[in-house]
């Protein structure tokens, strides 16, 4: 790995002469209209030491500060990308962080993002550059805007005292763990103040150990125990930490996507870390981000943005990755973290709905019948009975709604209700068996087949789920659910499926040395490039049988053995409906909830509502792990789930999916 702070993309210029640069781009802004490649090419072919002596020979020269004549020439985000490279570092930091906290709202996300990402060094420059600059005390200014826990560990971060890298106690380690342990997972709620104290002032080095020890003591990462335990701003601000700690250039690529996905673009996001990591990591953020995203940085920035403005970001980007090449090491190192702690966590699944505690079947099959009854319904009376009761409680309603009233309660919801509402409140009243019977039915009747939707629920159901699955599909539609997927689909897409269908793969522990047989196996098969039948079969027979334990293991020892991320090979080498369909069983052995947040986000986005994945989802994960999916979204798209239902959806509809969804986060 390259030595720190040389993976920069800009570099002093060899053959520097201050004087004529400042001449330079004198001329290019002299007269009508203004040469932008010109400016834009100069600026981003220097250092930004290079560009304070070009302003101080530009003052000197012409008697006017380079910056002034910048922003009276230029406009809106190129305006604002060359300005920001002007500046030193210390005052691009103090400038954003004074807009992220003046007038109405403040932009937290920009203040986790400079606070949690710099060195003491570049703290302490910071502190003396806004006081420089604006005649304040960014300390006060900030404890005047934020408050709570989130202001406290503001302030500790900017102290700019966390000890310095080489600085590990060996025998620190497993108290810290422990103390963070005790102080979270173990009680909650009172020992905020250890979080802080710990994670604000201990080294990188030590701080990584000590994540490790934790992972041993909890089973499960820090990261799982923060998102449980915190909400709001605090929780992202401790997220933003751990994961600076774990590694800085994946933080940055994480939140360059964030500004560049999705409608529109956060252009001041953007800006500010092209400009404020172009001499620092640039290289290891490029790699970490098409690590992560299977798709180079530059390319993305190509996608998203236009004119003079992209050419400054490309520029400062460097060179487009060869999405198939190999990682560096930094980032394959990451990427088996990411494996192994993905191997060793065991994630507490939580539901948003739980069973009612003074349950009484009979006065709920009555509250139904009534507000059925008559002219009109009471949809607020259905609502509210239906999304406070287990699906266990809610088939006790349904026997006893019959046995008492000698009705069939689905009937009569059926004829009362209509569209989105009717869909969900069915949806909530049937066994989770006959709920997905009946969505696999939906997926594959009519004219086109719904592939994502048999995938979704083949890939993430337990062989139990789909065992009930196939007798309810049965009994309903008198036709096996085989049968059907036989007649449905074709090729190898069709033997992936019938492969899940069968609900047979193993459980149990990991068998080591098949892991290590199944990886190499995959390694070979990738390397020979074996024709892509045989490389096909065998991935197949591997990633619909093995236990999903077993393919974390297997997919770790696939990124020590060929350097390379299991996804990557899938998004390159395989294609359609069976390279879905394999990407779908990495994503969810990777991290199921996670891989429910992202069909959600791609349910809502855009123009239109998937609504019937919408509905699919919220249903059948209410009572397993919607909670955590939740937390997945908010953390992927910066926004959370309960914003996303409310913007998509309306009444009736809408009222029923916030309350299964859970809260706001």
């Amino acid at each position: 790995i390259c030595p720190k702070g040389t993976n920069g993309t800009i570099a002093d210029q060899p053959d520097f002469d201050a004087g004529s640069d400042a001449e330079a781009l004198y001329n290019a802004m002299k007269g009508f209209g203004s040469d932008k490649e010109a400016i834009l090419d100069l600026i981003t072919s220097r250092s930004n030491a290079q560009r304070q002596e070009i302003r101080a020979a530009y003052k000197s020269q012409y008697g006017k500060d380079l910056i002034d004549d910048l922003k009276y020439e230029l406009t809106g985000k190129f305006e604002r990308l060359i300005v920001g490279l002007m500046r030193p570092p210390a005052y691009h930091d103090a400038k954003e962080i004074k807009d992220a906290i003046k007038g109405a709202g403040t932009d937290e996300k920009c203040l986790i993002e400079i606070l949690t990402s710099r060195t003491n060094e570049q703290i302490h420059n910071l502190v003396a550059a806004y006081k420089d600059a604006y005649g304040r005390d960014l300390e006060e200014d900030v404890i005047g805007d934020t408050s709570g826990h989130f202001k406290k560990m503001l302030i500790v971060l900017l102290q700019g005292t966390r000890e310095e890298d080489d600085v590990v106690s060996e025998d620190l380690v497993e108290q810290d763990a422990q103390d963070l342990y005790d102080a979270g997972e173990a009680q909650w709620g009172t020992d905020e103040a250890k979080f802080i104290m710990l994670l604000g002032n201990r080294s990188v080095t030590h701080l990584q150990l000590v994540f490790d020890e934790y992972q041993k003591i909890a089973e499960s990462s820090i990261e799982d125990s923060i998102k449980s335990e915190l909400s709001g701003d605090f929780e992202r601000l401790m997220l933003a930490v751990v994961q600076c700690i774990r590694s800085k250039p994946m933080y940055f690529a994480k939140r360059l996507y964030k500004s560049m996905k999705g409608l529109g673009t956060a252009d001041n996001t953007l800006i500010r870390i092209m400009v404020s990591r172009s001499e620092i990591d640039m290289l290891d953020i490029r790699e970490c981000f098409r690590l992560r995203y299977e798709k180079s940085l530059y390319n993305m920035i190509q996608d998203d943005t236009s004119g003079e403005y992209k050419r400054t970001l490309l520029n400062l980007c460097g060179g487009d990755d060869d999405i198939a090449g190999e990682f560096f090491p930094e980032a394959a190192q990451i990427a088996y973290k990411m494996w192994e702690i993905s191997a060793m966590t065991k994630v507490q699944l939580r539901g948003t709905v739980r069973p009612y505690q003074n349950f009484d079947p009979a006065s709920d099959a009555q509250a139904l019948r009534k507000a059925m009854k008559g002219f009109g319904t009471d949809e607020d009376t259905i609502i509210d009975i239906v999304t406070h009761r287990s699906n266990a409680q809610r088939q006790e309603i349904r026997q006893t709604f019959k046995s008492l009233l000698g009705r069939e309660l689905m009937a009569d919801l059926k004829s009362e209700l209509s569209k989105n509402l009717e869909r969900l409140i069915l949806g909530l009243m049937m066994t989770p068996a006959e709920f997905d019977a009946k969505m696999m039915k939906k997926a594959m009747e009519g004219a086109g087949t719904d592939e994502h939707s048999l995938i979704e629920i083949l890939v993430t159901r337990s062989n139990q789920e789909i065992q009930e699955m196939c007798s309810a599909y049965q009994n309903a539609y008198k036709k096996s659910l085989e049968d059907a997927i036989a007649s449905d689909t074709s090729g190898k897409f069709k033997r992936i499926l019938i492969s899940l269908a069968q609900g047979a793969r193993e459980e149990g522990p990991v068998d080591m040395a098949r892991a290590l047989e199944d990886a190499q196996v995959s390694v070979l098969a990738d390397a020979c490039n074996a024709d892509s039948d045989d490389m096909e079969d065998k991935f197949m027979s591997i990633l619909c049988t093995r236990s999903f334990p077993h393919l974390r293991k297997v997919f770790q020892e696939f990124v020590r053995c060929s350097n390379k991320d299991f996804e990557q090979i899938i998004k390159k080498e395989m294609s359609g409906d069976f390279k879905n369909a394999m990407f779908a069983i990495v994503r969810s052995v990777k991290n199921q909830p996670s891989y429910f947040a992202d069909r959600l986000y791609k349910a809502m986005k855009g123009l239109g509502t998937d609504d019937r994945a919408l509905i699919r989802i919220m249903v059948s994960r209410s009572e397993i792990d919607l909670f955590n999916i939740r937390k997945e979204f908010k953390e992927t798209h910066d926004a959370t789930l309960h914003e996303f239902i409310q913007g998509d959806t309306s009444g009736d509809y809408r009222k029923t999916l916030l309350i299964i969804c859970g809260g706001e986060d």
